[in-house]
């Protein structure tokens, strides 16, 4: 009963990812029990100078008990499919993420036929995430923040596609990406975004307030005023 229970709450949660190649930034989020994957890119694995990647997706698989997004290179069909296959060859964890192009779609319906899990990203408007689904994604990465940075509200995409999604009962997860600070995290859990990937400073911010902080530090000042009497 217990075990049900607890795959209960995870089936209606909504998921953690965490926006890092950092293998620091991973244990510590695994290490506080509300890390569900991991999403990387090309920008990320050379912030923190990595030379080998597969090799660091490989360690990053075997911290993480969820899906980890690799994302592929290649522009043009067979490239994607040619890295979308190799990429799942190191670890079952592994998620392929694709680029919304045209060939890409071609690719995820591809992938996705051979049971290869499919994170579509680069997601800007409903209509692309819809196609992406239709084709086989498993995620689809709405770019919230990047949004914002053009004058567009980001969760408003977020909530037209939320509403796609259960008008025609479609169960690819709405992963909503470039999320940059707690207000974008708390819109997204409001609106039904099934997964939000983030850095590791907005999941450190989710348990900080000053009421806390302040207080813990009254609570703790008045049990040294009681053991001091």
């Amino acid at each position: 009963m217990d075990n049900l229970r607890e795959n209960l709450i995870h089936a209606i949660s909504m998921k953690f990812f965490i926006d890092t190649a950092d293998l620091d930034e991973i244990q510590e989020a695994a290490d506080m029990g509300v890390l569900d994957g991991v999403t990387t890119n090309p920008s990320l694995m050379a912030k923190v100078g990595v030379s080998d990647v597969k090799s660091h997706y490989l360690k990053i698989c075997e911290m993480v008990d969820g899906d980890v997004s690799a994302e592929v290179i290649s522009t043009d069909y067979a490239g994607i499919v040619a890295e979308g296959r190799e990429l799942v060859k190191i670890h079952p964890n592994i998620t392929v993420k694709v680029p919304m192009i045209q060939d890409g779609v071609k690719a995820i319906k591809t992938l996705a036929s051979e049971g290869i899990k499919i994170n579509c990203t680069l997601i800007f408007n409903a209509a692309q995430a819809l196609v992406a689904a239709k084709a086989g994604a498993k995620y689809v990465s709405p770019f919230i923040g990047r949004l914002d940075d053009i004058g567009q509200d980001g969760m408003d995409l977020i909530e037209q596609i939320r509403v796609i999604f259960d008008n025609y009962k479609i169960e690819t997860q709405i992963l909503a990406a470039s999320v940059r600070h707690q207000q974008h995290l708390l819109s997204c859990m409001l609106l039904g975004a099934d997964v939000a990937t983030m850095p590791f400073n907005v999941i450190d911010k989710m348990i900080k307030h000053p009421l806390t902080d302040s207080g813990l530090e009254k609570f703790l000042a008045d049990h040294a005023k009681m053991v001091n009497r």
